[in-house]
């Protein structure tokens, strides 16, 4: 991973968490928690990919893991984050651009619903229940809901931020890297230089050459001459 891309991952998550432990875990709302630390990873990874994604999962996961108050086995919501941040980056564009917020919507709701599924699962695999303690489906319902309602204010911010640090104009418009579709008006800026650069170069160049076909010209009829009074 590239170095502003660790360093906005870190600031993010640690941000998230943050704010997720000491503010929206004490709102004490019927059911779930929103998910903060959740949407960083889903909104990294549509802009990042499903590499760069699980990553971030995997080491956001394994930091709440061990951060208080942390009442389950560690690793348990790091392999959860790093299944969903996978699976997230699948759902990045070619483009890098969305179309419409419809799609990191649905992205939020299917991993809301698929995180809590998986970690109630791991839990069950080795021997923790306690997510089910209240209800699964009123997790289920509640963790969407929260989740989708907090993702317009939180996941677009994210994503534009993520691109924003991720390209670079002077880099792109100088290295060999393919340069983003946003700075474009560089490069035809630099191509209209180039031309006009060129053209001027030729309007220069025409009137020098002119004389020195001239001067050629000169020194050939003077050769001529001198040879002509030579034969006589």
């Amino acid at each position: 991973m590239r170095l502003n891309r660790i360093l906005l991952s870190t600031l993010l998550v640690v941000v998230a968490l943050f704010t997720q432990i000491c503010v929206l875990a004490r709102l004490n709302l019927p059911g779930a928690v929103p998910d903060l630390l959740l949407l960083v990873v889903l909104a990294l990874s549509l802009v990042y990919g499903h590499t760069a994604g699980a990553l971030i999962g995997f080491c956001a996961g394994l930091l709440a893991d061990f951060a208080p108050p942390a009442d389950h086995a560690a690793g348990r919501y790091a392999l959860v984050l790093c299944v969903i941040g996978y699976l997230a980056g699948l759902a990045k564009p070619e483009t890098g651009r969305l179309r419409s917020a419809a799609g990191p919507m649905l992205v939020v709701v299917g991993a809301s619903i698929g995180s809590t599924l998986l970690y109630a699962g791991v839990g069950s695999l080795v021997g923790d229940d306690g997510a089910a303690s209240p209800g699964l489906a009123k997790l289920l319902i509640t963790a969407a809901l929260y989740n989708l309602l907090l993702a317009p204010f939180t996941v677009p911010l994210i994503m534009a931020l993520a691109r924003h640090t991720e390209h670079d104009p002077l880099i792109d418009s100088s290295g060999g890297s393919k340069p983003d579709g946003s700075y474009g008006w560089l490069n035809s800026a630099g191509g209209l230089g180039s031309g006009r650069l060129g053209r001027k170069s030729s309007r220069v160049g025409s009137p020098r050459s002119s004389l020195m076909n001239k001067a050629a010209k000169n020194r050939a009829g003077k050769a001529g001459r001198l040879k002509g009074v030579k034969r006589l």
